[in-house]
């Protein structure tokens, strides 16, 4: 989608979701099909994985250091999950969509909401279940999660579900190729607003004269 002539200025794509809905398979579909997007490196306080290195999975960083980087604004958005604090790296985020690379966050509602204030311009998408009876089911055939991990997962997605109304754009992923169909849809959509094709009107303006 990126092309050097005509962008200037990234698209940051940020999709939100309750857990369970599909927003990852509809992430990496679109990924896969639009391979120039670029994922911020996020920093955490947990300790790394067996195969996670440094800098690829995550920026690995001492409780203390992530407060500090978070009061002094380093974060375009953070949380603490389960014990363990997230954080999206302002500046490093703003470089990537000043070089013109599209940015895609795959982020729950909180994080997104963030975003938006912190770095302000983007795509917002919330991607809803079918029913609250689908979503129960689909966590239930998961087979991974407990009764009151599941309980858990679907308060949250009703939490969610009410602070979905400032999103840009809704999606209902009842159908995995019809949704898909949407979210590619709109991600080429915002590619054509002005705001992403600052060098292209500086090209139109020196070919038709325009002051």
């Amino acid at each position: 989608m990126n092309d050097a002539r005509h962008d200037s200025t990234g698209l940051m794509l940020v999709i939100s979701a309750p857990s369970g809905t599909g927003k990852s398979t509809l992430i990496r579909r679109l990924s896969r099909e639009f391979q120039g997007f670029a994922f911020s490196v996020s920093c955490t306080t947990r300790a790394p994985r067996a195969g996670e290195v440094h800098g690829r999975e995550y920026h690995f960083l001492t409780r203390d250091d992530f407060l500090a980087r978070q009061e002094s604004g380093f974060f375009a958005e953070w949380a603490e999950v389960h014990g363990h604090f997230y954080g999206t790296p302002r500046q490093a985020t703003e470089d990537l969509l000043a070089q013109g690379r599209d940015v895609i966050f795959d982020i729950d509602v909180q994080g997104a909401r963030q975003l938006k204030a912190s770095i302000g311009h983007g795509c917002f998408i919330f991607v809803f279940p079918p029913s609250r009876e689908v979503l129960e089911q689909r966590l239930t055939g998961r087979g991974t999660d407990s009764q009151e991990t599941i309980a858990r997962r679907l308060a949250g997605a009703k939490h969610e579900i009410c602070d979905s109304h400032w999103f840009d754009h809704w999606i209902v992923n009842d159908n995995l190729s019809v949704a898909y169909d949407q979210l590619r849809a709109i991600y080429v959509a915002e590619k054509t607003r002005p705001l992403y094709h600052a060098a292209w009107q500086k090209t139109i303006a020196t070919q038709w004269g325009i002051e």
